[in-house]
């Protein structure tokens, strides 16, 4: 146990390893599009104003990991220059593995004002396009606007980050011109839920930690049931759930939570209820985003989009036995996130309290019913632009009873 610890936190520390170790397996990092389109933009930025070839870029990224990339197909003339950076997903393969995302940096601009996003600051104005392969946003409801380039904020900020800072240390001002392009793109997202999610024509630069975290499924479990386990063996009886960053991130910035106190599930909520049962755990809090966790409603234990949805058909559902009409039923059926079916539920006064409170009991009595009679469960459903969506009866209760737990031991 002591052994695993020490290797975890290095993942943490030390990127030349980029490894983590999970029950005895040592499984490997990768990073994100998002990644790849900011060393590829930095890349091209040091040899526009260079003018000479760059082989690799050192990219810091919001994980606090920083990675020294290998750049690929390098050309540049005086007025632009283009590269390219291949993804790597680590032991996480997905479709996107060994795709190569470019960026082309110039002086020129050949699009129109509305196609991009615009960055200003100091005399610099950045401004960051899509070409071949990126999706553009067709339906509301996402982390970018309709009818913008499929970037996400967090990839935005990295890549406009990096090239300020080779603009600046060539002491350049003015405008200048990024576009990232994929040329395997439009391919590549037939096979994803793009077309669904409404981003057509490509694949999107996604990630909220610019890295890819090794996802095995067995492995992943195992490390679920060996951190309950170590919460167990130091004396905790009740800890929190939540399956990622987004419920890290509200536990400590909205709650005030240790995160100690708190095991990271991903979409294993049954067998990470299960495996708390077998370790003897005596409460569980479940924290988690609504866009996630509305599926528990629906009794979908395994939250994965591979393995099942039904997020909308709950709201709608629900919506309808609420006193929502027909064409507001139909409205929500065709969102394409849960912020954008609240919305919807939002111009009926009073409704989407009405939907949360039978969502969250629902959610509550699936939990209920899998973990049975030896252990009490509440939850906790809340989206970042909305907070506390709702909570379970005795879920602030609950989180009283583990923020006074001793974690001495923990130490």
């Amino acid at each position: 146990t002591q052994g695993y610890s020490s290797a975890a936190s290095d993942v943490y520390k030390r990127q030349e390893e980029m490894y983590v170790y999970k029950n005895q397996q040592k499984l490997r990092w990768g990073y994100t599009t998002g990644t790849c389109g900011t060393a590829a933009s930095m890349a091209a930025a040091l040899m526009l104003f260079g003018q000479k070839r760059v082989s690799h870029v050192k990219v810091s990224t919001p994980k606090g990991i920083d990675l020294d990339l290998e750049i690929e197909e390098t050309r540049f003339t005086k007025e632009q220059a283009v590269c390219a950076v291949r993804k790597d997903s680590g032991d996480d393969p997905d479709v996107t593995n060994g795709i190569a995302v470019y960026s082309r940096v110039s002086f020129r601009n050949d699009k129109q004002e509305t196609e991009g996003y615009i960055w200003e600051n100091g005399g610099l104005c950045l401004r960051l396009t899509a070409g071949e392969g990126v999706g553009t946003v067709t339906k509301p409801g996402l982390a970018c606007e309709v009818g913008k380039p499929a970037i996400n904020p967090v990839p935005r900020e990295m890549i406009f980050t990096h090239v300020e800072k080779v603009c600046r240390q060539y002491g350049f001002q003015g405008s200048l011109n990024i576009e990232i392009f994929i040329p395997q793109g439009a391919e590549i997202s037939k096979k994803t839920f793009n077309p669904r999610m409404g981003i057509k024509g490509g694949i999107s630069l996604l990630g909220t930690s610019g890295m890819v975290e090794p996802m095995s499924e067995k492995a992943l479990t195992d490390t679920i049931r060996l951190e309950l386990h170590q919460k167990h063996i130091a004396g905790l009886k009740s800890v929190i759930l939540t399956p990622g960053n987004y419920g890290e991130s509200f536990l400590r910035d909205e709650l005030d939570v240790n995160l100690d106190y708190a095991v990271k599930c991903s979409n294993y909520i049954g067998e990470s209820l299960d495996m708390a049962v077998q370790e003897n755990i005596e409460e569980v809090l479940l924290v988690g985003h609504g866009g996630k966790l509305i599926k528990l409603a629906a009794g979908v234990m395994n939250t994965h989009s591979s393995v099942a949805d039904g997020r909308m058909e709950t709201l709608a559902a629900w919506g309808g036995a609420c006193g929502a009409g027909e064409k507001l039923i139909r409205e929500i059926l065709e969102s394409v996130t849960v912020d954008q079916g609240l919305k919807l539920l939002e111009t009926v006064p009073g409704l989407r309290e009405k939907v949360m409170e039978q969502v969250v009991r629902r959610a509550w009595e699936h939990m209920a019913l899998r973990a049975g009679e030896s252990m009490k469960t509440e939850c906790i459903l809340f989206t970042n632009e909305r907070g506390i969506l709702g909570m379970s009866p005795g879920a602030r209760d609950m989180l009283k009873r583990i923020l006074a737990q001793d974690m001495t031991k923990l130490d």
